[in-house]
């Protein structure tokens, strides 16, 4: 994926310094989110780190961070709580809007969700909240140590094992998650939100999910995740959530809608189908022509034009068509320039149908090439040649056989 990943640190809401990593699109973010990761997690969880850098390939620039005592994070896990959890946000956000830009978009991950409802109210600048697997009540999280409930309450500690690594919980944490109350915050959220979750998840009941929603007034949306676990370990999933949040979070942050599709938020909720590896397409239930499309599990939406008789949702097939031979053409340049060591600056690849060419039924393509480096003649009509060599040219001009069958 394009981009960096930038380590970072900010004073969290105890005075610790804070680890964060900052992932930068190549290009001017489009909009900065702030990623709050689960309950005795870390912001190098997988589902973390897949959606985060996911959502920098759309152009989002995310900083995920571990909250006080966890991960990489200064601090005693001992010392904080749900309350700590919600400042330490702010302090993130903070952060961002001192050395970058706000963030636009709250993105929260299990009890990092219900967090992330909480602390919305108090970052002016958020446009959208989205939670995955988010508990309904804070409490939630007190079933991880119920066996050791009567020796904190009695003695005011107790170390308890969580994901398998031992944890200070004292009697002020659970007096703390008693007195949040996360359903009135989602009542009083007053931002557009996205609540995702897993049918079938075993650690929170997607029973939490709709009680979120209920209480969310609108605009609001549900995505269901399928067969996804609660951790979103399959990285396929991680990045379906990905993809549906980045399309989602483009209505709410002032993108026009040419400069970012498939909008998603017009598809009936939980309507499109989780999508394996490879390459898959499947209709999505009440939509005329819109289609689901997965490659290698990152997923978007192919609609026709209106004038077709579509929704214009997403690009029509010929124009994916395009768009691959076009994006073929500049990764092909900057490989060959690579090994070449030439400074080929910006890439640019325009492709165009000729004069009169039928729009679903295309037999000439103009292809046009703009290279920003400092290159003499020589070694510009060389990269154009070696533009036209590209893996898709090669598919278009030579000729493909497709062998169809029912299965």
């Amino acid at each position: 994926m394009s981009g960096e990943t930038r380590k970072t640190e900010f004073e969290g809401a105890l005075g610790d310094k804070l680890a964060a990593a900052l992932e930068l699109p190549s290009g001017p973010p489009i909009a900065f989110a702030l990623f709050a990761h689960c309950f005795s997690c870390s912001k190098d969880i997988m589902a973390a780190r897949q959606i985060a850098r996911a959502l920098r390939a759309a152009g989002f620039a995310v900083m995920r961070f571990d909250f006080t005592g966890l991960g990489a994070s200064e601090g005693d896990f001992a010392n904080t709580n749900f309350t700590s959890n919600v400042d330490d946000l702010v302090k993130a956000a903070d952060f961002l809007r001192r050395e970058f830009v706000a963030p636009s978009i709250l993105i929260g991950h299990s009890l990092g969700g219900a967090a992330v409802i909480v602390a919305a109210s108090k970052i002016p600048e958020i446009k959208g909240v989205a939670v995955i697997g988010a508990p309904s009540d804070a409490a939630h999280v007190a079933h991880h140590f119920a066996e050791k409930r009567d020796e904190i309450e009695q003695k005011g500690a107790a170390t308890v094992q969580l994901a398998g690594r031992p944890f200070m919980i004292k009697k002020q944490f659970i007096e703390d998650i008693e007195n949040q109350n996360v359903l009135a915050a989602a009542a009083e959220l007053k931002k557009p939100l996205l609540v995702m979750h897993a049918p079938f998840d075993q650690t929170v009941s997607v029973d939490n999910a709709a009680q979120i929603f209920g209480a969310a007034k609108h605009p609001k949306s549900f995505i269901s995740l399928d067969t996804a676990d609660h951790l979103l370990s399959d990285e396929r999933d991680a990045r379906y959530a990905a993809g549906v949040l980045a399309a989602w979070a483009a209505r709410y942050i002032g993108i026009e809608a040419t400069a970012f599709r498939p909008e998603l938020g017009d598809i009936k909720a939980g309507a499109l189908p989780m999508l394996e590896g490879g390459v898959h397409a499947q209709s999505v239930p009440g939509q005329r022509y819109a289609t689901a499309l997965s490659v290698d599990g990152y997923p978007f939406v192919i609609d026709a034009a209106k004038s077709d008789g579509g929704d214009d949702m997403g690009p029509n097939p010929t124009r994916v068509v395009e768009a691959a031979l076009a994006a073929c053409g500049v990764m092909t340049i900057k490989m060959y320039a690579g090994r070449k060591g030439w400074d080929v600056g910006t890439v640019k690849i325009r492709i165009k149908r000729a004069e009169g060419e039928d729009d679903h039924a295309t037999r000439v393509l103009d292809k046009s090439l703009e290279l920003s480096g400092p290159l003499d003649a020589e070694q510009r009509e060389r990269l154009l040649e070696i533009a036209d060599k590209c893996p898709v040219h090669r598919m278009l001009t030579e000729g493909v056989k497709v062998n169809s069958r029912l299965t």
